[in-house]
């Protein structure tokens, strides 16, 4: 590949400071034969299609769009098959092949492979005969931040980065300083001031350089790629972001696999920047370009709440681009990005396979997580009583088949966000230590 603006060969060099630029490493990608291909053909930019070699890059340096990994497919489908993924480990990395790195990555941090729960409890109070669950709110840092980040703190290993940092609203700062231990990376994590003080904790705890920054997730990420720029350090979600936004295909590609390697009819996916809904919907497409499942239509939806719900107003008003939220209002922390880098696509994707965009209120959202508590046993932070309440409002609406195969994810663990529920259970009755007490109790429950 060359350099379109100066027409010469581009290369990255060990010793090479790996800031972000235009140059590019040669390509990455385990060998397929004796014929030399690779797994990983590239970086494509998502609009004009430009490409460049694989590199700490995220944006296309014609037109400035977003660029993304290219694969041969038809060398995956050559050496990929249901039972090779089988015999992978029970984790994330079985399915290596779909993923942008040159090596195994860490297999021994169990990331991946959650439970997909048959919510038989939930599906009869929403009318749905079977809907299923992701749960993914059991990862080493409970939540599927842990699943990118694999992917993008083993990139960026492999770049010859030493420092590894995050914009966050909360989870993927967790999930950065985790990482960042494991692989002896130093770490620098941003989030709003007005996190929840649990997230903070949760990252601080590994160690993290933690950096408080009085502004919204949108200034945060901003300051981020000043940074980036400056310290020559690995974002990953600016200049690592091809490579770490691969890492949500894996929950497709367990979901299939659950499910005997058949495709939902529909999912329901929270969205913050909005790449988890397009990633995942990436995944069962891959699977069928390499002939892993058949290839059926599927549906997808995205869940908003209504104190940042930009895809959701533009899509409820059939505009192509998403009016930016300024200051973001909502219990949902995790899902307040006021100005979604993949909104564009989330509003392609849902339109393109006949799905909706629907919001929640901060009511409706506490309500979500209690009523996926008391049916289901599994308590998630609000993200997941965003999806949960929409998931309910599409339900109400007609959205769904009764007898339909319905998948929606659960993205967080609820201990990350108690303050939510808080007002909404009230104060815990305190009885005195003596049966006439609790008799007593009783009769007040009733």
């Amino acid at each position: 590949m060359k350099d379109k603006d100066n027409g010469g060969d581009t290369g990255y060099q060990e010793g090479m400071n790996p800031m972000v630029s235009t140059l590019a490493p040669v390509v990455a990608g385990r060998p397929g034969g004796n014929d030399g291909r690779t797994r990983i053909n590239g970086l494509a930019c998502r609009e004009c299609g430009d490409t460049y070699e694989i590199a700490p890059i995220h944006v296309c340096s014609r037109c400035f769009g977003p660029l993304e990994v290219q694969y041969d497919y038809e060398l995956i489908r050559e050496t990929v098959s249901h039972e090779t993924i089988a015999r992978g480990p029970d984790n994330m990395w079985r399915y290596r092949d779909f993923l942008p790195l040159d090596g195994q990555g860490d297999t021994d941090w169990r990331v991946g492979w959650t439970p997909l729960v048959r919510a038989t409890r939930l599906g009869k109070v929403l009318g749905l005969n079977n809907l299923w669950l992701k749960n993914d709110a059991v990862n080493p840092t409970y939540s599927f931040k842990d699943r990118v980040v694999a992917v993008a703190s083993s990139k960026a290993k492999e770049f010859g980065f030493d420092t590894f940092a995050c914009a966050s609203t909360g989870n993927l700062a967790s999930a950065v300083a985790a990482a960042g231990v494991r692989l002896g990376l130093n770490t620098y994590v941003f989030l709003p001031q007005n996190t929840e003080r649990a997230k903070f904790l949760n990252a601080q705890v590994y160690g993290a350089n933690v950096v408080a920054i009085d502004g919204t997730y949108d200034d945060v990420n901003r300051l981020c790629s000043e940074i980036a720029d400056q310290r020559g350090w690995a974002f990953c979600n600016i200049n690592v972001r091809p490579y770490y936004s691969e890492g949500s295909k894996t929950l497709a590609f367990e979901v299939a696999e659950q499910l005997g390697w058949e495709v939902p009819d529909h999912l329901v996916i929270p969205i913050a920047s909005g790449s988890l809904l397009v990633k995942i919907t990436k995944g069962f497409n891959e699977l069928a370009k390499v002939g892993l499942t058949n290839g059926k239509s599927f549906k997808v939806s995205g869940a908003q709440a209504d104190g940042c719900n930009p895809v959701a107003h533009a899509f409820a008003r059939n505009w192509d681009a998403v009016k930016p939220v300024k200051s973001p209002n909502t219990i949902a922390k995790s899902l307040a990005i006021g100005n979604p880098a993949d909104g564009y696509y989330v509003l392609k994707t849902t339109r393109a396979t006949g799905g909706s965009v629907a919001e929640a209120t901060d009511h409706e959202i506490a309500d979500g997580m209690r009523l996926l508590a008391s049916t289901e046993g599994i308590f998630a932070e609000t993200a997941a009583g965003v999806t949960i309440a929409v998931l309910k409002k599409l339900a109400e609406q007609g959205k769904f088949g009764r007898d339909e195969r319905v998948v929606a994810y659960i993205t967080g663990n609820g201990l990350k966000t108690l303050d939510a529920v808080d007002a909404l259970l009230g104060e815990t009755p305190v009885v005195q230590p003596n049966l006439d007490a609790f008799e007593a109790y009783l009769s007040t429950r009733h």
